[in-house]
């Protein structure tokens, strides 16, 4: 059984777009090429098609699906839906070029077409943004559902760009992005990106990946397919309610959350620094700055910059001392 939080080996992600910078530099490693703008944190999932990318592995090479697959209750305090699921899926995404228009499933469309229990509702929080970068979020103006038909055939991104909500960020910005909104993170954003733990998207603009439209649609044809999407607007109160600003740099509480509320059912993001308490349970850690360390019924485990780590729900409640900045991703108060 574990009993302390384990330190991984760097796990970034190849991909069709430029990237990856600020994630080597927080992580002080080298990339091995300029297209790999995602690691992958404590992942127990991996590339939609591709049975092991993805999956993240501890400084000894162990797999951690495998480790969770292994001993569930050790690591998640209950059996996941799957073997190795924990509930959570933790990415450092650094956007060299803005990212296709798309759009993920809710659990129920996951449920109904796709044999999951999760849909792909996610979360970024914004670590770093070049000056007048910017996301794109949901739909500004009702769309007809034919006209959007017409854009994804037509692979007219500057239609459906346009009839977006386009949202100037800054360091400490995060944004819920529920299920069925279309979204796109633009050039020059670094964030960390908490979600429900599956590769589902829809890419309503596959023209600029090296997907094709088959791959495009999970499989199910696009007729099914768009009906994940959602086609009315993102009015202003509803924007609002998504989005949320914190000074990761500033003072905070000990344990200060970083999402709005409506994330809880899916997944928990916060700022851990010294004093912070955190009940057992997996969690994800990537260290934004400082030095410090973990301490509880495992005894304590050292903190440095860059560093990111799993800890298991068999290491008991533990508190963060020492400068260290912490963030903790967490599984939802409603796994899938």
């Amino acid at each position: 059984m574990p009993a302390a939080p384990v330190r991984l080996r760097p796990n970034l992600i190849d991909h069709f777009y430029r990237g990856g910078r600020r994630i080597a530099d927080l992580r002080g490693v080298v990339t091995t090429s300029p297209r790999q703008p995602e690691e992958w944190v404590a992942a127990t999932v991996s590339r939609d098609g591709h049975p092991t990318l993805g999956l993240s592995s501890t400084e000894d090479g162990s797999v951690l699906r495998d480790l969770v697959a292994d001993d569930p209750v050790g690591w998640t305090g209950t059996p996941g839906a799957w073997p190795g699921d924990t509930g959570l899926l933790l990415k450092l995404l650094d956007a060299g070029q803005r990212l296709p228009v798309h759009v993920h499933p809710d659990r129920a469309f996951a449920a109904r077409h796709l044999d999951c229990p999760y849909g792909k509702t996610e979360a970024w929080l914004v670590l770093d943004a070049e000056p007048g970068a910017a996301v794109h979020l949901g739909w500004d103006r009702d769309v007809d559902p034919a006209d959007v038909a017409r854009a994804r055939d037509e692979q007219d991104g500057t239609w459906m760009v346009e009839r977006m909500h386009r949202l100037p960020v800054r360091r400490g910005d995060a944004f819920l992005v529920p299920a069925g909104t279309p979204h796109a993170i633009g050039a020059g954003v670094f964030v960390a990106e908490a979600q429900e733990p599956t590769d589902f998207s829809i890419l309503l603009e596959w023209s600029v990946t090296t997907s094709t439209r088959d791959e495009s649609h999970l499989g199910l044809g696009f007729d099914l397919a768009m009906q994940a999407l959602g086609h009315e607007a993102m009015n202003p109160d509803r924007l609002a309610s998504v989005a949320t600003w914190t000074d990761l740099d500033g003072p905070t509480r000990p344990l200060t959350s970083l999402l709005p509320t409506e994330a809880d059912p899916f997944f928990r993001l916060d700022l851990a620094t010294e004093g912070a308490e955190l009940d057992a349970g997996f969690a994800a850690l990537v260290v934004l700055d400082g030095t410090g360390e973990l301490a509880g019924g495992h005894g304590s485990t050292a903190l440095r910059r860059g560093e990111v780590l799993a800890v298991p729900a068999a290491a008991g409640d533990w508190t963060v001392a020492g400068d260290a900045r912490v963030l903790v991703a967490r599984p939802g108060v409603s796994r899938g």
